[in-house]
């Protein structure tokens, strides 16, 4: 089995799951009450991502994040869809490129994530976005390979969580990648990436 087919395995069992031990729970159980949003999580994620938007080469990576996050600032008295608490994170980046020119990417990113937590309810819904930068083994001498090494990133998020317990979460979204130097070399032909992404978040 491709590594790509077994990560897609993975996402569907996980969905599956998440959806039937919601199923009749949705209003009990570990939720986010007054006061009780989480001050400092830690993540453990994954994605499979593919290259969009007229890649050069059609690229697949298998981008694993360790991610800490820390809460700033929270809304859980405010009516409505906008109930819930900001966080601030950071990311370490650890990106085998299953396909494509490049064999590697490592890096670390820094954002921000909403989080619309819904009273009496395990799942909340997500989305974030941060910049980063990172190095990449690079091969400038063949067309479409990266410039240089030294390479930017952007990563935007969206998504939900399902809180398990009042420590552990399980979150399933969709993760959008974008590399490239910044114009430092020319051509800088940079990657567009979109995919499925997996995590699971345990609270301090």
């Amino acid at each position: 089995m491709k590594a790509r087919d077994a990560f897609l395995l993975i996402v569907a069992v996980a969905s599956v799951q998440a959806v039937f031990a919601g199923v009749g729970d949705m209003e009990s159980g570990p939720t986010i009450a007054e006061g009780e949003a989480p001050r400092t999580e830690f993540a453990i994620e994954s994605a499979y991502l593919f290259g969009v938007f007229n890649p050069p080469h059609n690229y697949e990576i298998n981008a694993d994040f360790i991610t800490a996050r820390i809460r700033w600032g929270q809304y859980l008295d405010s009516p409505g869809i906008l109930r819930g608490y900001n966080q601030v994170y950071f990311s370490f980046l650890a990106e085998p490129i299953i396909r494509g020119i490049e064999n590697h990417y490592f890096g670390i990113n820094v954002g921000l994530r909403y989080n619309f937590a819904r009273p009496g309810s395990r799942l909340i819904p997500y989305f974030s976005g941060g910049l980063g930068l990172g190095w990449i083994d690079s091969h400038p001498d063949q067309p479409g390979g990266q410039g240089q090494d030294f390479t930017f990133n952007i990563l935007s998020a969206a998504g939900v969580s399902y809180r398990f317990s009042d420590r552990i979460s399980g979150q399933l979204g969709v993760l959008y990648q974008h590399l490239s130097n910044g114009g430092q070399t020319d051509p800088n032909p940079s990657l567009n990436l979109l995919g499925p992404q997996i995590g699971f978040t345990f609270t301090f």
